[in-house]
């Protein structure tokens, strides 16, 4: 039994991603698939922050590319400081929050890293993530696998190729999801069962779904480890 998770390296995400993979034995970093820019589906170069005017989306600067460009081919900008930006806005709406000296060294050493490409970066951060959070899951490019197809199809020949039994998703995607292909291929689709955990928050009523910063500057790493899998 191998059970693999298919996922675009979205910056910093929210604590759904991180829980999908302790039920995994590999991550498929899905990065030769189009980079999304501009809409509600776009969260690949940000997520969101809360601040005490309400949500507010933290963001990767990048530089303007084609609309087919892969996520892999995307550059970071170097025409703004964004990276000062961000920390600053981190800095401005953590500053009081319980975990604050211990998060921020963590945060502002992953934005010191010299990447080029958004894609280095955005792995740079669910890396940080994973360590902060102890889920230990080995990851593997989809654009060194050779990848064919599209969709559906796509994620089986990427299932495939690295030996899945199981297919670990979302639930986002039961509404476009084709369980032929997968069946044909004798793979089992399985669908994650999370469980947002409510946690201490700045700037009253809670709100889920915030990258997964937000726990880990309130609640700090272990806390933040248990709530993780008390979500299982």
């Amino acid at each position: 039994m191998k059970t693999v998770v298919i996922h675009q390296p979205d910056f910093v995400p929210y604590l759904g991603f991180f829980h999908r993979l302790l039920y995994a034995d590999l991550y498929v970093v899905l990065d030769h698939v189009q980079f999304v820019n501009g809409s509600t589906r776009a969260w690949t170069h940000r997520d969101k922050i809360k601040t005490p005017h309400g949500e507010r989306w933290l963001s990767i600067s990048v530089r303007k590319a084609p609309r087919d460009t892969a996520i892999k081919e995307i550059t970071l900008s170097t025409d703004i400081d964004w990276r000062e930006g961000n920390l600053r806005l981190l800095e401005a709406n953590y500053a009081q929050s319980a975990c604050f000296q211990e998060i921020m060294p963590e945060v502002k050493a992953l934005y010191a890293r010299q990447c080029m490409s958004l894609s280095e970066f955005t792995l740079s951060s669910i890396e940080m993530l994973m360590d902060m959070l102890d889920v230990k899951v080995p990851m593997v490019l989809s654009s060194e696998l050779d990848p064919r197809g599209t969709k559906n199809e796509m994620l089986v020949d990427l299932l495939g190729k690295v030996g899945a039994t199981h297919y670990l998703s979302g639930v986002g995607a039961r509404a476009y999801l084709d369980p032929v292909p997968f069946q044909s291929a004798g793979i089992e689709v399985t669908w994650q069962d999370f469980h947002h955990p409510v946690y201490p928050q700045l700037y009253g009523n809670f709100v889920p779904n915030l990258s997964t910063l937000d726990m880990l500057f309130n609640c700090g790493i272990q806390r933040s480890r248990e709530l993780l899998r008390g979500s299982k």
